[in-house]
């Protein structure tokens, strides 16, 4: 644990601030997007072009933090379950993975706690609501089911796509995915796939509805396509688990 730490504590901060940033632009989207005051939500009242606008910007964002040089470095992971995928794949160590998952958690509720400092009680409007993660209007069941299956793709696809000769696109096709994924699946669970990303927005909002389905079925549909690539292509087949390998950048899963 504490070789794991001394040595990796910048991997580690650097994805605590890569999830603080991504939940600073989701929370101030929202407020753009969703607060009954904004000029930009007059001018757009319907919800579909809405998210559409919401998932491009989030889309980019993960595109941005993917291929900056921290995300080059840490990997982009951002997400516990992506972590703890690459971790069933034998492309994570152990003592990474809690760490990962541990500043995951940090750097998300920081992020938001950063953003109701800049952004007032307009974070906190009910229209708003700190950009929490919640069910749709059909349950816990449909919202389940479309985070399972929403980051079973997204891994699945992630892994395809960094194995082979296109592996440099992988980011845009993560930040592809999350963007089509707010535009049409969000009405029905919410659209999170990340347990780290749910609890920064919950904690403030205090907003528990559902929780249980972030932190379960993003995991289950990510481990669940680790293990379709393990079964269809073997441990060999996955080259690293960053998003993006860049050979400039130090990896502390490939080693030096």
């Amino acid at each position: 644990m504490r070789a794991a730490l001394s040595s990796h504590w910048p991997e580690y901060l650097m994805e605590a601030a890569a999830l603080g940033l991504f939940m600073i632009s989701a929370t101030a989207l929202t407020v753009l997007l969703e607060h009954p005051g904004s000029p930009i939500h007059a001018a757009l009242p319907e919800p579909l072009g809405r998210r559409a606008l919401m998932g491009l910007a989030m889309g980019l964002t993960a595109i941005g933090l993917i291929y900056s040089p921290w995300g080059k470095r840490s990997g982009a992971h951002m997400n516990p379950a992506v972590t703890l995928a690459f971790l069933r794949l034998g492309k994570v160590a152990p003592w990474d993975a809690l760490f990962y998952g541990l500043f995951q958690f940090a750097g998300g509720i920081l992020g938001v706690l950063l953003a109701r400092a800049a952004l007032g009680a307009a974070i906190a409007d009910p229209a708003v609501n700190y950009a929490a993660t919640i069910p749709g209007p059909g349950g816990a069941a449909p919202a389940f089911l479309g985070e399972a299956l929403i980051s079973f793709l997204l891994m699945l696809i992630i892994l395809i796509v960094s194995g082979s000769r296109l592996a440099r696109f992988t980011g845009l096709c993560a930040g592809f995915l999350v963007a089509t994924y707010i535009t049409l699946e969000a009405p029905i669970s919410g659209m999170s796939m990340n347990p780290a990303r749910t609890l920064a927005s919950a904690l403030p909002a205090m907003t528990w509805s559902g929780l249980w389905i972030y932190f379960a079925a993003p995991p289950l549909g990510m481990l669940a396509a680790a293990q379709s690539y393990l079964g269809a292509r073997g441990a060999r087949a996955v080259a690293c688990a960053k998003l993006r390998h860049d050979k400039r950048y130090h990896c502390i899963f490939c080693g030096p």
